[in-house]
């Protein structure tokens, strides 16, 4: 019945019922808000292997994490993880079963991640060049260093696939296979909410750093909430309180609010410089791009590009990234396109169970070193400690280092059988073994050519005969900030060439 009666009765009843869930609500907050408190963010352990400024380069230890791979399945090149420079990179290790860290972890990779950290005051004139040529490049040489591969694989996630980008068409002799994930690289009408920033008529980057300095993370977080402001305002709050009684969901809702609330600040004229000429004037995307007075040529990128892009991206949606894949000059070239948002790749159920483990899949199919290629390196080297062994005499009482050269040696005996019943090595034999050993071992010399140092390989070399350094003298004769500026390479890296030339 419709009389009014009936319908104060039932107004009550809805206040009643208002009212005690509210009081529902309120007894559980208390435990609720620990709950939100005491939740835990990128647990997989790591060690610190490289320190510079305020970077940190991190180690994976897939023993400590109780991860068990099978050694067949582990793959010989590592990966590299470049995160943004905007908001902390444990979104990607949020929690154990949606971390992207452990997904590469179990699936047989060795995993490195560069966590930028907070800059300070002193860092708001670093550039893309102090970024991509100076620090990702040291954080790459030491991987390559570590895991005794010349090229490794990258991963760039967001401003740090721009950056991994950058970085490949730089130095692609150190890359083997590129991953790009939700990263900013076309910008020509795409529909990206971020392409409002490309309209410099309203939008003037290089005032924002005369103004703060470093971009504070407060402005950048502001500026992504209200892209959507019901949802980050409203919305997921009253949805929040609908599921208190759910700890699961409460302790996700918490390491993603801390996540957002944990943002970093951005070096002002990086910001200046990548919304400049990557966003409003579409360098990169262009070829035209110039870092550190080098072109940034995109023609270089002739390694495996892998493109993962969200289809509900409004940061930066498809068409802010799959035009490239037409721009450069890998033949081997794929994209993962999945139904989830910019964040939801790294942090959905959905993405764990059916992206990542295509991924990790793509990775180690171009991850694995030929067998013949490594047997052959192998057989090298331990032809070189033979011969050093022999230079040294025989009549001496092997010291440790000897015995270590020693069984290496023994390694190369076991490929060729010298046992009591194997035919005798003859003369010629000797000649030839002899032969290869004085190559091997000549000695460096002023007139020696720049490429026998170890570590200057092609590209290097090519680079600093165009600048008229032919010869080691030529090489010692320049600063090492000189040699490294003409080779592009770090002041470390020329470090080592000329310790190597000097003999320590």
């Amino acid at each position: 019945m419709n009389d009014p009666l009936s319908a104060s009765i039932d107004a009550q009843r809805r206040g009643v019922e208002a009212m005690t869930q509210a009081i529902d609500v309120a007894d559980s907050l208390p435990e609720t808000i620990e709950t939100m408190n005491n939740v835990d963010v990128g647990q997989t352990p790591s060690d610190v292997v490289y320190e510079e400024n305020k970077l940190e380069l991190l180690h994976y230890d897939v023993e400590a994490a109780d991860i068990d791979v099978d050694p067949e399945d582990q793959s010989d090149v590592p990966i590299l993880v470049v995160y943004a420079l905007i908001n902390r990179p444990y979104i990607l290790d949020l929690q154990p079963n949606r971390s992207v860290i452990r997904r590469l972890l179990e699936n047989g990779h060795d995993v490195y991640f560069i966590e930028w950290n907070n800059p300070s005051r002193l860092d708001q004139h670093l550039t893309l060049d102090d970024y991509v040529n100076r620090y990702i490049d040291n954080c790459a040489d030491v991987v390559r260093e570590e895991s005794g591969q010349d090229a490794i694989n990258v991963l760039g996630y967001c401003m740090g696939g721009t950056m991994s980008t950058i970085y490949a068409a730089l130095h692609p002799e150190k890359v083997n296979a590129l991953g790009l994930m939700a990263a900013g690289l076309y910008f020509d009408d795409t529909g990206g909410v971020l392409e409002k920033w490309g309209d410099d008529s309203f939008f003037d980057a290089r005032r924002i750093h005369e103004s703060f300095g470093n971009v504070p993370q407060e402005f950048l977080d502001e500026g992504f909430a209200l892209m959507d402001p019901v949802d980050n305002y409203v919305s997921k709050y009253i949805h929040f309180l609908d599921n208190l009684d759910n700890e699961n969901f409460v302790e996700n809702f918490a390491r993603m609010e801390k996540w957002l609330a944990d943002g970093v600040d951005v070096a002002g004229a990086t910001y200046a410089q990548f919304l400049e000429e990557i966003y409003q004037q579409n360098n990169l995307a262009n070829n035209e791009l110039y870092i550190g007075g080098e072109h940034v040529d995109i023609d270089n990128i002739d390694m495996p590009l892998l493109q993962i892009v969200a289809e509900y991206d409004h940061l930066v949606p498809p068409s802010a990234s799959k035009p490239f894949n037409d721009l450069v000059a890998s033949e081997d070239v794929e994209t993962i396109e999945y139904s989830t948002g910019h964040v939801g790749l790294a942090v959905s159920r959905s993405s764990h169970a059916d992206v990542w483990p295509e991924v990790c899949e793509w990775f180690a199919e171009r991850s694995q070193i030929d067998e013949d290629d490594e047997e052959a390196a192998d057989e090298d080297a331990a032809e070189e400690v033979a011969a050093d062994e022999s230079s040294t005499g025989t009549d001496e009482t092997p010291t440790d280092d000897t015995a270590t050269e020693d069984a290496s040696a023994a390694d190369l005996t076991a490929d060729v059988d010298l046992s009591t019943e194997a035919a005798e090595i003859d003369e010629e034999d000797i000649e030839q073994v002899t032969e290869a050993t004085a190559e091997t071992d000549e000695e460096i010399t002023p007139d020696t050519d720049i490429e026998t140092v170890d570590g200057i390989g092609p590209t290097y070399a090519d680079r600093l005969r165009e600048a008229g350094i032919d010869t080691v003298d030529h090489l010692l004769a320049e600063d090492r900030e000189t040699v490294a500026e003409i080779a592009n390479a770090s002041v470390g890296q020329v470090g080592s060439w000329i310790d190597q030339i000097n003999g320590e």
